[in-house]
């Protein structure tokens, strides 16, 4: 079904279209679509060809990647206002990749077709989709980088470290299992070194999904 006035959100979220005037973010809303997923649900697999863009209006999504022996690669966690899709949408090449629901999710799905033609109008949403690109190669490249070059604790105190708000407080928006895949790392790896940093109160574990930052030196001393 078409986005109704409450779904049309889902676009006014999105950077990517930021600039555009309200007349022109309706012929935006003309060609999306809205579907709602529950958690564990597939919104698309590797090797499959779709011509459309994906923007998260609520909910949350794990893009991973799948090894040949099975083992999985968490990308990113994409929540309200993310978009997905863009790479097969513009390359023409199938997805590389895996979108699975975390919670119930609503997502806004735009015609690729006519995006394209919709973009030659407004080139400034390129610029932003490729703008967007260029941080996730660079958050890719510091990935590979962290699991070949460096240790399980650089790892850990470097994403603890980036992360972390004024306050030192951490929040961490998936679980633990999927945390410890984008470090490159086990859940029990991950469990392990938590505790070690908090014996040697360098950070404290407010619960599940929050962490206290209590010694930034000693963290950095570890970069």
């Amino acid at each position: 079904m078409n986005c109704d006035l409450h779904e049309r959100s889902c676009i006014d979220n999105v950077s990517i279209f930021s600039g555009l005037t309200k007349e022109e973010k309706d012929e935006i809303f003309s060609i999306s679509h809205h579907k709602t997923y529950n958690r564990g649900d597939i919104v698309y697999s590797a090797g499959e060809k779709k011509e459309q863009l994906f923007i998260v209006h609520q909910g949350k999504i794990k893009i991973s990647r799948i090894s040949s022996d099975g083992k999985e690669q968490v990308i990113r966690i994409l929540t309200n206002g993310d978009f997905m899709g863009e790479l097969s949408l513009f390359s023409g090449e199938p997805m590389s990749d895996y979108a699975e629901v975390l919670e119930k999710t609503s997502i806004c799905m735009i015609d690729g077709k006519e995006l394209k033609t919709y973009m030659m109008k407004h080139p400034e949403i390129a610029f932003k989709i490729i703008e967007e690109l260029s941080t996730r190669l660079e958050i890719a490249e510091e990935l590979i980088e962290g699991i070949n070059l460096h240790s399980v604790e650089w790892r850990l105190a470097h994403v603890l470290l980036k992360r972390a708000n004024k306050n030192g407080i951490v929040l961490i928006n998936t679980t633990k299992g999927n945390f410890a895949s984008q470090l490159g790392m086990s859940q029990e790896t991950l469990s392990r070194k938590l505790a070690l940093f908090e014996d040697k109160k360098w950070i404290k574990q407010l619960t599940m999904r929050k962490i206290l930052i209590l010694d930034r030196n000693a963290l950095s001393e570890l970069l």
